[in-house]
């Protein structure tokens, strides 16, 4: 759940673009010496080498709100972490690239720079929160009305490091047992009892953590406490009803729920996977387009035909499209658009067919749809019309899938769920797998999917 509290994130990131600015300017002067003018390219490698970092540092959740002394311990680890990861792209690209040794000095100055920096500019934020911190030195006595788990979970919240502040007195129980015993230890009070409770013992607040069904009790408590001038506050059971994937809105003086709020919801996730797509769709497609003939001609020699099969596929919010593939199946049997699909040793697929099947290189073509924004590199794959309206009528949450761009390969097929949705367990491992990468999703994840897609065992096991 998102809560609205002032973030912490922007100092996060100012800290870490002041640090590398000033290593970048620093490193300058001494490469430079007392030159300190810049061109053009050098604010480009500068602002690139920002960007880098930031989409290096959020994908490894370097950017999150404090949350208490493990804050300091997590911060630093997941810093090195992104400047080991920084260095290590720097170090292929210089590879790939070969600079100049006067680019290649830069980068090791920069590089040296950055962990000294770093330390420094990460003490200075530690510091900056400690008054933070003092000021909720003055404890908040609180009740918290429920026994269940909504209850446990403020407990457990309210008395974490972070939120120090607040001295949980016990547990209003809302629903005592028949015997007159309360089901939680740490109970001080039933909701009989309350009035007289607070008659003896001063609570600053109590937080209400009983479900909606509940009203009555809810009501019963506000009146109890406004009697006694004791603040209340209400924890929204969300998660009971919706799940864990929600997000809460203000719009005016209405509140919203997006019942199922996913990483990529979020515009900055968005736009680092769209850039990421284009980049390394283009790369491909470049360094890939001699392969591209050889495999034309190629399909051409085996079996009279088109070199490209344009199926219909069913993509973000169920829009229909064409699919670009090389085609690996004799001309009449590869166009019909019906509902059969491939099965083993099938005697449509030519003998190019069955090599390019083997080792996907037929889904290659793709990537001109990842380019013309109708795929993604990484997501759920594209079904047929009629596959797709069986499964939707089959699968729970099935059509989630489709909030986002299907993808030329995903974490269901580099976990071996590829090929035809035959059995029932096929088809719910398929659908599970989609939509745990669509909850877990972040860059490093899809990197991951593309290096198993390539090098993994189980992406090709189920290949024909």
């Amino acid at each position: 759940m998102t809560n609205h509290q002032k973030s912490n994130v922007p100092i996060l990131v100012f800290w870490d673009v002041i640090s590398l600015t000033i290593a970048f300017f620093i490193s300058l002067y001494f490469y430079r010496i007392n030159d300190l003018n810049f061109q053009k390219m050098e604010i480009v490698f500068l602002l690139g080498l920002i960007s880098l970092w930031l989409i290096i540092g959020y994908s490894n959740k370097l950017y999150v709100e404090w949350t208490g002394s493990s804050f300091v311990k997590s911060r630093l680890s997941k810093y090195f972490k992104t400047y080991f990861i920084l260095a290590g792209i720097i170090g292929i690209l210089y590879l790939v690239f070969s600079f100049p040794k006067d680019v290649r000095n830069l980068l090791i100055a920069i590089l040296a720079g950055i962990p000294s920096l770093g330390i420094i500019t990460n003490s200075l934020v530690i510091r900056l929160a400690a008054p933070i911190k003092e000021r909720r030195t003055k404890m908040s006595t609180t009740l918290i009305a429920g026994s269940g788990q909504l209850a446990n979970k403020v407990a457990g919240f309210l008395e974490s490091s972070s939120y120090a502040r607040f001295a949980v007195q016990g547990f209003i129980d809302c629903n005592p047992e028949v015997n007159g015993k309360s089901k939680h230890e740490r109970t001080v009070a039933t909701l009989d009892s309350l009035k007289e409770y607070l008659k003896y013992n001063f609570a600053d607040e109590i937080i209400i953590a009983l479900p909606y069904n509940e009203m009555d009790k809810i009501k019963s408590i506000v009146e109890i406490a406004d009697y006694h001038g004791t603040r209340i506050r209400f924890v929204p059971d969300y998660q009971g009803i919706f799940g864990e994937n929600f997000k809460t809105y203000q719009f005016g003086d209405l509140q919203l729920v997006n019942i199922r709020q996913l990483p990529l919801d979020n515009w900055f996730p968005n736009l680092l996977k769209n850039i990421f797509d284009i980049v390394f769709a283009s790369t491909v497609l470049l360094f890939l387009s001699p392969i591209f003939v050889v495999i034309g001609i190629m399909i051409k020699m085996d079996s009279p035909g088109p070199v490209f099969y344009t199926p219909i596929r069913v993509g973000k919010g169920g829009k229909q499209f064409k699919v670009f593939k090389f085609r690996s199946m004799k001309t009449n049997d590869s166009v019909v658009g019906g509902t059969q699909s491939t099965v083993k040793d099938d005697p449509r697929i030519t003998k190019i067919g069955k090599f390019l099947r083997k080792y996907s290189l037929d889904e290659l073509p793709q990537f001109i749809n990842v380019l013309t924004g109708e795929m993604s590199v990484v997501g759920p794959r594209p079904h047929r019309i009629f596959l797709n309206q069986v499964m939707q009528e089959t699968e729970d949450k099935y059509m989630v899938r489709h909030y986002y761009k299907p993808g030329i390969t995903g974490w269901a097929q580099v976990n071996g769920w590829r090929g035809p949705m035959e059995t029932e367990e096929q088809k719910k491992q398929r659908t599970s797998h989609d939509l745990e990468y669509l909850k877990k999703w972040t860059l490093l994840f899809d990197i991951k999917i593309i290096w198993l897609t390539v090098f993994g065992k189980k992406t090709h096991e189920e290949a024909f």
